[in-house]
């Protein structure tokens, strides 16, 4: 926790939070993780300290492979030891993979089954968010599930205290995610037991189609 707000007051824009996410978000978040029968491929995408690494890790067996790509240094270590080390000791045949470094770049085969990003995209310049969507699609399977989240309302509640850029930037937002939530199947439930309070966005990629999607 102390490791968390430390990185979240550092660079909050990245981080997104000074709170890591609830247990009941994680589980809201990897649901389909456990519903999926067969081997499955999991990419995760920005796990901080790991809120959703250890429900991924909970859902793995047999066959099932993951990849996680971190942009912060710390939290890589602290995942590295804390979750990925003792998971590889007691799972030595199973493919387990740890990228520091931006999604954007990352040496990834693609085809995955499911993304779990926990990344902050109301942080983000709209053309970053962009950028990491149509990465994350290009490296999904036909069919792939992404999951992420961002907190309920927090646009509305942001707009009347950033000013003209700002409220421009959040119109751009929406409009982005308004146009490209019409190329896959969305679905949203809302997590309660958060602070704050979070809305669980699960997109379904169809087929041939490398539009980005949000809210």
């Amino acid at each position: 926790m102390l490791k968390f707000v430390h990185q979240a007051i550092c660079d909050i824009r990245t981080t997104g939070s000074v709170f890591p996410s609830s247990p009941r978000l994680a589980r809201a978040m990897t649901n389909s993780l456990r519903d999926h029968r067969g081997e499955k491929r999991i990419l995760e995408v920005g796990p901080g300290t790991g809120a959703f690494t250890q429900a991924i890790l909970s859902s793995l067996r047999g066959k099932d492979s993951l990849d996680i790509v971190e942009v912060n240094p710390v939290f890589c270590e602290h995942i590295e030891r804390q979750l990925l080390a003792p998971f590889r000791a007691r799972h030595s045949g199973m493919s387990i993979g740890l990228h520091q470094g931006p999604i954007e770049s990352a040496a990834l085969e693609g085809g995955y089954d499911f993304v779990i990003c926990g990344l902050p995209f109301n942080n983000f310049p709209v053309a970053l968010t962009q950028s990491i969507f149509a990465q994350i699609l290009r490296l999904m399977r036909d069919g792939g599930e992404l999951t992420y989240f961002e907190y309920a309302g927090v646009r509305a509640f942001k707009r009347p205290f950033v000013g003209p850029h700002g409220r421009e930037r959040i119109a751009q937002f929406k409009a982005f995610t308004q146009k490209t939530a019409k190329s896959h199947h969305v679905t949203r439930s809302l997590v309660v037991a958060n602070i704050p309070p979070a809305l669980t966005v699960r997109l379904t990629k169809r087929r041939g189609n490398l539009e980005a999607c949000s809210e």
